[in-house]
């Protein structure tokens, strides 16, 4: 028998390994004994993202949840998160289900469930599920033209709704006529369609079906993009936007093909929520994001707080407070004016409209963020490493075992969630395993790129040493 654990946003496993049809339905069969347990509500929105057996996986989850008396909404299609997380809210559901490995490579496929108020379930709500998953659960898959035609089956178009809410929250038209040139790589991934139908003059990248992701894990990070940035830089694009394959965070280019961090779109969306929007409540940010955020914060008057990695300890503060933003280093942020969920696209339509309401190029906007929080720069190493290697080096950082990492002395140290080392002038280096995947991750901030790498590559050499 697997056990199977919820990591910091769902259950991911490698497909035909740990991820089978047997598995998902005993993971299933723990979401509809929870939702029957905690409320008369006894409904679920159900989709799934563009990842090979999205379509198998769901069939084997709504058979599941039929058969267990569940009340079920899901699309003909492949959807992104943030359609199923508006759907559920939209359709009064109890939860959702998005079957997604998110960011994630290619063999791996997910288990994520959402919350009636639009977002992650929160960890008390998974301990729950995860405390009700049986050793074995037999299940008759039923097909997807079977499973429509049950009563207890509804077909919503939900990518129709994410577009309804678009156009009632965004200024399109301003967009569109700005006469900004804009791009977007959807890497592949569940929010392919969605730029194509609302600004048709977008150039396009990956924007078509393809489970493989051509062999590269859809995460909008650098790396992963070199693609879309050689893209920006032999045209006109003004602005590049990317999203991962369940379209929930986002990844950002300027004119130049330069990509833009999230520490970064982070300040450009507090600044512009504020400053344009007259928007008001607290900021939630995750331990690995920049400490800069603090410093707009202050300059705003605005309340900030920092909370443990993972996105569901975010939304559990910005459903229980008044709240701006919720964001996280690895790209997914929430704003007030729409769900308590990550969405790559939405906030990406935010700073298009930034742009297009200001006519200053990005690198302008970033500029002027700077005057108030002084110029910075971040990065992240990810370490693969033996299992026996990796606990080595958290039980060192647990016991404050390293006093320097090369010429960089340690002055202090914060462990909300991982080992930060703070070094001098608001430097620092964080130290912290993956929740998803097997793997150390490295994070610094520095005053500029060149001495943010200079700081990774001594904590590399001192911790593998």
């Amino acid at each position: 028998m697997t056990k199977i654990k919820f990591g910091t946003d769902g259950w991911r496993a490698i497909i035909a390994k740990e991820y089978t049809t047997d598995n998902v339905a005993r993971v299933a069969y723990a979401t509809a004994q929870w939702i029957k347990n905690t409320s008369d509500n006894h409904t679920a929105v159900v989709g799934h993202d563009c990842r090979f057996g999205g379509r198998l996986f769901t069939e084997v989850t709504i058979s599941v949840l039929v058969k267990e008396g569940i009340k079920v909404f899901t699309s003909q299609s492949f959807v992104s998160t943030p359609m199923v997380s508006l759907s559920t809210m939209k359709h009064n559901a109890f939860a959702g289900i998005v079957i997604t490995a998110s960011h994630n490579p290619p063999s791996y496929n997910g288990f994520k469930i959402k919350a009636h108020y639009g977002g992650p379930a929160i960890q008390a709500e998974i301990d729950a599920v995860e405390a009700l998953i049986p050793d074995s659960y037999d299940i008759d898959i039923r097909t997807f033209d079977d499973l429509k035609n049950d009563a207890a089956v509804t077909i919503i178009d939900m990518e129709q709704e994410y577009l309804d809410h678009v156009e009632a929250n965004f200024d399109i038209e301003a967009i569109k006529n700005s006469g900004i040139k804009f791009g977007y790589d959807a890497m592949y991934g569940a929010g392919q369609n969605v730029i194509r139908r609302l600004l048709p003059d977008a150039t396009l990248l990956h924007a078509e079906d393809n489970p493989s992701f051509m062999g590269q894990a859809p995460e909008p990070i650098a790396r992963n993009l070199t693609e879309f940035a050689e893209l920006m830089k032999s045209t006109d694009i003004s602005c590049g936007l990317a999203t991962d394959g369940d379209a929930d965070r986002i990844g950002l280019f300027d004119e130049n093909g330069d990509f833009v961090d999230s520490h970064h779109i982070i300040l450009l969306l507090i600044r512009y929520l504020v400053e344009f929007k007259n928007g008001k409540g607290s900021v939630y940010t995750s331990f690995s994001c920049t400490s800069k955020i603090k410093n707009l914060c202050a300059h705003y008057g605005l309340e900030h707080h920092v909370t443990k990695i993972g996105f569901k300890y975010i939304c559990k503060e910005m459903i229980e407070n008044q709240s701006l933003l919720g964001g996280e280093e690895s790209g997914g942020i929430a704003v007030s004016t729409h769900i308590p969920e990550r969405d790559g696209i939405w906030m990406g339509l935010i700073l298009w409209e930034f742009m297009a309401k200001t006519g200053k190029s990005l690198n302008d906007l970033i500029a002027d963020v700077y005057e108030i929080t002084g110029s910075f720069a971040m990065d992240r190493y990810d370490l693969r490493m033996p299992e026996e290697q990796k606990l080595a080096i958290i039980e060192k950082c647990k016991a404050q075992g390293y006093a320097s990492f090369g010429i960089y002395t340690v002055s202090g140290h914060e462990t909300i969630d991982g080992y930060k080392f703070l070094l001098n002038d608001d430097n620092w280096v964080m130290i912290r395993p993956s929740g998803t995947e097997p793997l150390l991750r490295v994070y610094a901030q520095a005053p500029t790129k060149e001495e943010v790498i200079a700081i990774l590559d001594a904590t590399k050499a001192t911790i593998l040493a």
